[in-house]
């Protein structure tokens, strides 16, 4: 009997999964596997972990997730822990398989395991097969007429092209039944303890309780379209900071590959013929083309976009204060709105799109510090961190990335304005703030002694001092 072992990385679902799809309807046995990378829990150089206990966390349940949900089609998943070049290799050779198929990644990490795994199997004859499930529109369609190589350096050249060239292509069903061979090890599912991780206790200012696996993502994506219509109104609520229900929230599950972008692109098309079309239904397409661009700029440029000077290949910009990043990772900068991000970042493994795009701008651009670090420090936080999006992203933020305008910047003070004019978020994730009237929340260090007395707040005691010469950055967002 033919034996194909399916390898599972970032695909953790059932549905519209070539590798697992193609291997059902190739081979009678179908072995699928799962392997805990030990390099992905390692401390980076600047002393937390490459995968923290949130992501971990949501991790560990979206594997469960899969487990379960193959043993309702009569098979299992293998799981262990240690080198995917290695522990797929010798489950090929032990089970004698035919084939191994897996899902194939972008980046340079990636890639260096999948060439070590397919010569570590060339030597016992064993052919590895990669298949493209990422992205919305397929890798071969876009490289149909051009390299990756001529991907356009701005996104809108993608976009424009990609709407009206390319057609998304249809989302395979899931298989029907899956036939395992006798004597096999499931192996057992490692906990947060194995990864020498704890998780914090669950925060209730959090936006969800977010759960990983494929089941809860269409759980997610029924919730948002079709029992309470908030994709009616997407565009105008996108920009939110408080609750669950401003944006879709599918980001986690998308990271993981918990549900593929086809699917979602189905629904939304399912969405727009029954219910409504309009502005906000387009623009959740358009964040998925914005995550298929970061994911194609990542295997046009390689290894550069995790280099210091980036994909542009510039001069690196930025030093490693250690002692002013950790003010910045903790949320102890003395601007309300950089803390409150980082201080939901820190208690729930989640900010908001607004929230990033502010916090990376004052990083690097006004605390002047390396963007490898705030890279690498919402690598290890987010629960949603796809590598292609977040280093693409904070290349993008440090001027050294797909952007037309070299010098982005966000004027914090002024986005806070516009998105908190209230101060509500503020003063949700920094409570020693909330008895400052509105017109003084997103600026404390105003405050004169009396007034800092009156509201029970001491800047440089209970709430710290602003980290950066305020002299300095207000000449920067008032010019």
């Amino acid at each position: 009997m033919k034996t194909i072992l399916v390898w599972f990385r970032n695909d953790l679902r059932i549905r519209d999964n070539e590798a697992l799809y193609r291997a059902v309807q190739d081979a009678e046995q179908v072995i699928p596997v799962y392997c805990f990378d030990p390099r992905h829990f390692a401390p980076t150089p600047w002393g937390f972990p490459k995968t923290g206990a949130f992501r971990a966390q949501f991790l560990i349940q979206a594997v469960a997730d899969l487990r379960f949900a193959l043993q309702d089609l009569g098979g299992n998943l293998l799981v262990r822990m240690g080198k995917p070049e290695e522990i797929v290799f010798a489950l090929a050779k032990f089970y004698q398989a035919d084939a191994v198929y897996c899902q194939q990644e972008a980046t340079y990490e990636e890639s260096r395991i999948e060439d070590a795994l397919d010569q570590h199997l060339a030597a016992i004859d064993v052919p590895i097969e990669f298949f493209w499930g990422a992205t919305l529109y397929h890798y071969d369609d876009i490289t149909t007429t051009q390299s990756i190589k001529q991907l356009p350096d701005v996104f809108t050249q993608f976009r424009t092209y990609a709407e009206k060239h390319l057609a998304v292509r249809e989302a395979l069903p899931q298989p029907n039944q899956i036939i395992l061979p006798p004597n096999i090890v499931p192996g057992s599912i490692p906990a947060l303890s194995d990864f020498n991780l704890i998780l914090p206790k669950p925060d209730a200012r959090g936006v969800l309780p977010f759960k990983g696996g494929e089941t809860y993502a269409l759980q997610r994506l029924k919730y948002y379209l079709w029992e309470t219509d908030l994709l009616k109104t997407y565009e105008e609520t996108r920009n939110g900071l408080i609750g669950g229900d401003y944006s879709s929230k599918l980001s986690a599950w998308l990271a993981h590959g918990c549900i593929s972008p086809r699917t979602i692109y189905e629904e939304v098309q399912r969405y727009e013929a029954e219910r409504v079309k309009n502005k906000s239904t387009y623009w959740l397409i358009f964040e998925l083309l914005w995550r298929d661009y970061f994911r194609f700029v990542a295997m046009k440029y390689g290894s550069h976009l995790f280099k210091p000077a980036g994909i542009k290949q510039d001069k690196a910009t930025g030093a490693n204060n250690l002692e002013l990043f950790n003010k910045w990772a903790a949320g102890q900068t003395g601007i309300p709105f950089i803390d409150a991000n980082m201080r939901e970042l820190n208690a729930t493994g989640f900010m908001s799109n607004r929230g990033r795009q502010n916090v990376a701008s004052f990083l690097v651009k006004d605390m002047g510090i390396n963007w490898q670090l705030g890279a690498a420090y919402f690598e290890s936080l987010l629960i949603d961190y796809d590598v292609c999006s977040n280093y693409g992203n904070w290349n993008y933020m440090a001027g050294i990335g797909n952007d037309p305008r070299e010098n982005r910047y966000f004027n914090v003070l002024s986005q806070a304005l516009r998105y908190d004019p209230q101060g509500k978020y503020v003063k949700r994730w920094c409570p020693e703030l909330a008895k400052l009237p509105s017109p003084r929340i997103h600026e404390p260090y105003l405050l004169n002694e009396a007034e800092q007395k009156y509201v029970g707040i001491r800047i440089g005691r209970n709430y710290p001092a602003p980290c950066i010469n305020l002299n300095t950055w207000k000449a920067k967002i008032s010019g």
